[in-house]
């Protein structure tokens, strides 16, 4: 495939002195797309969080540029020789081992770096595990109306896995989060026991890749799917539905800002917090900032 073929490509804007964070596939390399291998071309450098992954990715597509190795351990200095090359005028990409760099890889403290010192960042969007599993969650997400918290890898340690449970129990947002195979069938287990039976899951296993698996299931059915899975090996991205709302819980503050702003034209502040207060149980207090929020808005 030459990309010199397609015209568009060739009236793209590459800024120089600029860093371009480039996704890269997460399994499947025809996931590739014809603007990162466009610009993944066009830079002077590439840092890489492995550059012994990122070379064979390279190498498939015919790509040969000099890279440099930035991941978590040197991302400070490392940063600073990206900054370097661009204050000098050129073009650096940055990949992590897959996916979009940043999304639970090394990248947020490059893109910092470079910002602060007044260069531009580009982002070349593409393959993401994050939106891949949301993409064929439906009902999953369907309650949260599509809203999501990304919460990256579930933790180690017994606190910040305590802390864990509960912000996914107690969101009213869908959860998504990454498992290794290693404590995949623990995590799935623990999490299950700590849901309502009828809390939706989405399991996501080797998504892109040969062996993909996706399953939805109700957590109370957990322990059977561990007990007959065929296989638990490849990476994991975990969807759990959102908490319903309770039948006498009140509205979330967007909700209740749409009846403030409602009465807003017609009444006062202290008015709008009363009938706020008598018809959705809030306290005077939370009614009175609600009313104070959509006088400011």
């Amino acid at each position: 495939m030459e990309l010199s073929s397609y015209d568009f490509l060739k009236q793209q804007d590459l800024p120089a002195g600029a860093l371009y964070m480039v996704a890269t596939p997460i399994g499947n390399l025809g996931d590739i797309t014809l603007r990162a291998l466009h610009v993944l071309n066009a830079v002077d450098g590439i840092a890489c969080e492995d550059t012994r992954h990122s070379a064979a990715l390279l190498q498939q597509f015919g790509i040969h540029k000099k890279c440099l190795a930035l991941h978590e351990h040197n991302e400070i200095s490392g940063a600073q020789t990206v900054i370097q090359h661009l204050t000098n005028g050129e073009r650096w990409a940055y990949i992590s081992d897959a996916g979009t760099p940043g999304v639970s890889d090394p990248g947020a403290r490059l893109v910092s770096e470079v910002q602060k010192s007044g260069l531009r960042v580009i982002p070349i969007p593409g393959a993401s595990a994050v939106s891949g599993a949301i993409s064929v969650a439906g009902s999953v997400m369907h309650g949260s109306e599509g809203r999501f918290q990304f919460l990256g890898f579930w933790p180690n340690k017994t606190k910040d896995r305590d802390t864990f449970l509960q912000d996914i129990s107690n969101s009213k947002k869908a959860s998504i989060f990454f498992e290794s195979p290693h404590h995949i069938k623990e995590t799935l287990a623990l999490l299950a026991n700590h849901l309502e039976p009828d809390r939706q899951l989405l399991i996501c296993r080797e998504l892109t890749k040969k062996f993909e698996e996706i399953v939805s299931l109700e957590a109370c059915n957990v322990a059977s799917w561990l007990a007959s899975a065929e296989s638990l090996k490849g990476e994991f991205v975990i969807v759990v539905a959102g908490r319903p709302a309770k039948n006498d819980e009140a509205p979330e503050h967007a909700s209740l800002l749409l009846w403030a702003n409602a009465l807003s034209p017609y009444m006062g502040s202290k008015e709008i917090a009363a009938v706020l207060s008598q018809t959705l149980g809030l306290t005077k207090k939370e009614a009175y900032q609600i009313a104070l929020d959509a006088k400011n808005e």
